[in-house]
């Protein structure tokens, strides 16, 4: 079977020779010959700098440039895999994930150099590509033709990081013919061809951008235009400067796009298709009637092991169907039986919730790879013979699927996992907190923003000051509410309400002080922004999950 699955670096080297332009980044343009000559080029690089008998392991931290494509390229034709680093982590916690990878090469950029500053990263050897340093060090292998032959659809390509509620991230892996299924599928969904141009202004640390951007457009033998970081206000320019068909987006990223100042012309663009999750049906149909695009959302796990895709004749609020041949189903944790189909009120209101909702699970065949390096996670993802998503669902008589929350603590924030045990230790080091928790508030738009709650004293500008110095504080997990009390609320075992406190969440008894979108100082929450928040939730459809 293996050996009618096709690489990623059969797909680089299908390229050489092909003369069009296929890279486009600000007012640089590669051909594709010259992308896949200058993969070739690292490839032989990294084979001389890899130490031997080390894990062909190198990290990625850059934002979206064309070093992370031609690293990309490189690590399939050399049989090694990246690790996409998170420049938003800090601190130890970013030094964890180098090391946890056990990544031996470090490829970055001089602007996030401050970030490695005074970590301890033994046996890592730093490459910066903008210097002349790294231009020197590339330019003896200029002359490298890309050879796929060293490679299997087995091999390593993707070490990718997901959260838990263990606080610390796991490390997905996704082998090159996965990745090339995966570039394949999306290929033949929306009928990619060689014409066609992927704007890629997702990070490209983070899964969505490499397996559903960069890879169909791979395979396609599709042009990829990168934006260095996402920018609502340069996303319509850069579209049509780039001839821009397809987008990936996830979490706020339409939203953000949609605030900016309508023009008369905005259906006079190229794009044809955007790809993601978490744009929110509200959002989903103001984006199509502004830029007469449709977006296609779905459901994936970020580990691969269950997809759900929306399909035309989806009820208002359901994620999708699953499609022909999978094996998905909504099961009570507890007894392993499938839970009943949803009851639902006139008015939309889920009546039987309790015993409704379940986690999802994939009881058939399905592509996780597992966890670089965690049996603990690898065994919770997998047991019973089953794929278990951590997701809680809950599916209609029609078969369509309802997300319903998370089994874990965790957080979705501008479509990062987040972890609640990570923020708390950090925010637990404010002298005024006696005890602190981290849990998950519905955003108005997609996805969660942070609140936390504090037992003891509470000083706004003080806590604000405080959070500024902490180093290893990334920069999603700042709390967008606090709720503080005289004592946490806790169960007859000592342990701490969550669920009491989630389902409160900022409409609660005790005082609550939050930042307004786009402000960093803290101030009391009142009634009269409450009313407005109320108001936001209501017209976005989302009104009901601050009661749930």
């Amino acid at each position: 079977m293996e050996s009618t699955r096709r690489t990623v670096a059969q797909l680089v080297a299908d390229r050489w020779g092909d003369h069009r332009p296929g890279l486009w980044f600000e007012d640089e343009v590669l051909t594709h010959h010259e992308v896949a000559a200058g993969a070739a080029a690292r490839a032989a690089l990294l084979a001389d700098l890899l130490p031997p008998g080390a894990e062909p392991h190198l990290g990625v931290l850059l934002d979206n440039t064309p070093e992370y494509p031609l690293w990309l390229s490189a690590a399939a034709l050399a049989g090694a895999a990246v690790a996409g680093i998170n420049p938003t982590r800090r601190g130890p916690e970013l030094a964890r994930d180098i090391l946890h990878t056990e990544c031996r090469i470090l490829v970055t950029e001089r602007a996030h150099l401050p970030l490695l500053d005074g970590l301890h990263l033994p046996g890592v050897r730093i490459l910066v590509t903008d210097t002349e340093e790294y231009t020197a060090l590339v330019a003896p292998y200029a002359g490298a033709a890309p050879d796929p032959d060293g490679a299997t659809p087995s091999h390593r390509l993707l070490l990718y990081f997901t959260s838990g509620s263990t606080g610390a991230p796991k490390a997905a892996i996704c082998s090159q013919g996965r990745l090339a299924a995966a570039g394949r599928a999306l290929v033949d969904r929306f009928a990619v061809a060689r014409d066609d141009v992927h704007y890629v202004c997702m990070p490209m640390f983070h899964g969505n951008a490499v397996i559903a951007d960069w890879a169909p457009a791979l395979v396609a033998g599709a042009g990829v235009a990168l934006r260095r970081r996402f920018s609502a206000s340069g996303f319509l320019d850069d579209v049509r400067a780039y001839g821009a068909t397809y987008f990936t987006y996830v979490g706020r990223a339409v939203s953000y796009v949609l605030a900016t100042e309508p023009r008369p012309d905005d259906h006079d663009n190229p794009l044809r298709t955007g790809f993601g999750t978490e744009a929110g049906a509200v959002d989903a149909a103001a984006f199509e009637r502004r830029f007469g695009v449709r977006l296609v959302e779905g459901y994936g796990s970020s580990e691969g092991g269950a997809a759900i895709q929306r399909t035309p004749g989806t009820p208002p609020g359901a994620i999708g169907r699953a499609a022909p041949g999978d094996d998905l189903a909504v099961v009570d944790p507890e007894t392993r039986k499938e839970c009943p189909p949803a009851v639902f009120a006139e008015d939309g209101r889920l009546l039987n919730g309790t015993d409704a909702i379940g986690e999802l699970v994939n009881r058939g065949p399905n592509p996780f790879e597992g966890y670089w390096r965690n049996p603990e996670a690898d065994a919770a993802r997998r047991h019973d013979g089953w794929y278990w998503t951590g997701d809680l669902f809950y599916r209609d008589t029609g078969g369509f699927l309802y997300f319903a929350g998370r089994t874990d603590d965790r957080l979705r924030v501008d479509s990062e996992n987040l972890a609640a045990a990570t923020i708390e230790n950090i925010l637990a080091r404010y002298e005024g907190a006696d005890a602190v928790a981290v849990y998950a508030v519905p955003d108005p738009v997609a996805g969660d923003q942070v609140m936390a709650t504090i037992a003891g004293t509470f000083d706004p500008y003080g806590f604000t000051e405080f959070l500024f110095d902490q180093p290893d504080l990334g920069t999603k997990m700042t709390p967008r509410f606090i709720r503080v009390v005289p004592r946490m609320p806790v169960t007859a075992t000592n342990k701490i309400q969550r669920a009491t406190l989630r389902r409160e969440g900022f409409r609660c008894p005790d005082p609550v002080w939050w930042r307004p979108p786009g402000k960093w100082a803290y101030r009391r929450l009142t009634a009269v922004d409450l009313a407005a928040l109320v108001t936001e939730y209501r017209a976005r459809g989302r009104e009901e999950l601050l009661t749930r």
